[in-house]
């Protein structure tokens, strides 16, 4: 009897070892494939989860989950192709719209400067200013399009920020005059050189430019620091409505809407100018922002050190 007793209780210990076992080795498993899932969600992994499982049902979740994956691997294309498709859409309706708007808008000019009575002067300058704005809004959709369309780095190189940022003053005085607006230019004693593309950077000037002289309260200071590796930024009053500086380099952000109101408040807007900036600065390793201090946005690009 007591050998009976000894042999069942080796038994059953030997069965609960084989359980424990069994636990740990399950516990590993869901570990391990808990691990691999995870990995899925790291840039740039691009395969199955693959572990080796040592029971059946752990199996079979295991193909589960890789099923799922598969699947929002072709959601995932299905959606980039769709917007790769909407992105060539948009560039080639933006492009088909900018032909007839400069012919229009030149057949226009040729009316203008023939005799005109002044109600019919007004009429048309009107539609010149109304063509002008959606010509400008075609041009930035365009543009739009082909930079999302391409999320590469552009090469850098160093660049004598100071001169760009003067030299680019000084080709658009006219423009910068005509709006009636005298600037405040504001340089460190030493030039300031950064790692910046520039035709890339002259866009972005041509942005924060055009932004500044739609939306300004009247003025407006343009001050290149030499902190952190080099930074320009645009400095207006706010006009009207009072821009979010969290949310304007957003892609559709237009201000208050319900009043009318652009980015710093005088104008309705298609709120592409500063995400634009944004993407360009992105692309050559640069950081944008804006701030709001008593009455005053400033939009700023702080560039990498240059080496």
């Amino acid at each position: 009897m007591k050998w009976l007793i000894i042999a069942l209780f080796a038994a059953l210990s030997a069965v609960i070892i084989l359980l424990i076992l069994r636990l740990i080795s399950l516990r590993r498993d869901i570990k391990t494939l808990a691990l691999e899932l995870r990995r899925t969600h790291e840039p740039g992994y691009d395969r199955l989860v693959r572990v080796r499982l040592s029971d059946k049902a752990v199996e079979e979740l295991g193909a589960e989950i890789n099923r799922t994956i598969d699947g929002q691997k072709r959601l995932k294309l299905n959606a980039e192709e769709a917007e790769r498709r909407m992105r060539r859409s948009m560039s080639d309706i933006a492009h088909d719209l900018r032909t007839p708007l400069v012919v229009i808008k030149g057949d226009l000019q040729l009316i203008a400067d023939g005799e005109l009575s002044k109600k019919s002067r007004g009429y048309l300058d009107v539609c010149l200013q109304k063509t002008e704005q959606l010509k400008d809004m075609t041009d930035q959709f365009f543009e739009l399009a082909v930079l999302e369309s391409d999320n590469g780095r552009v090469p850098v190189v160093r660049t004598d920020l100071t001169a760009a940022v003067m030299n680019f003053l000084v080709e658009n005085e006219g423009r910068i005059r005509l709006a009636g607006i005298e600037p405040e230019v504001i340089f460190p004693p030493k030039t300031v050189f950064v790692r910046a593309d520039g035709q890339l950077l002259g866009r972005m000037l041509g942005n924060l430019l055009g932004n500044v002289l739609k939306y300004s309260g009247g003025d407006f200071s343009v001050i290149v620091g030499a902190e952190n590796g080099g930074s320009v930024s645009f400095e207006n009053s706010v006009g009207g409505n009072i821009p979010d500086p969290e949310r304007i380099f957003e892609r559709s952000y237009r201000g208050d809407s319900s009043r009318g109101g652009g980015v710093n408040g005088s104008q309705s807007g298609a709120g592409l100018g500063l995400y634009i900036v944004r993407l360009l600065a992105e692309k050559q390793g640069a950081e944008v922002s804006a701030r709001l201090t008593n009455g005053r946005l400033r939009v700023t690009i702080e560039f990498t050190v240059n080496s």
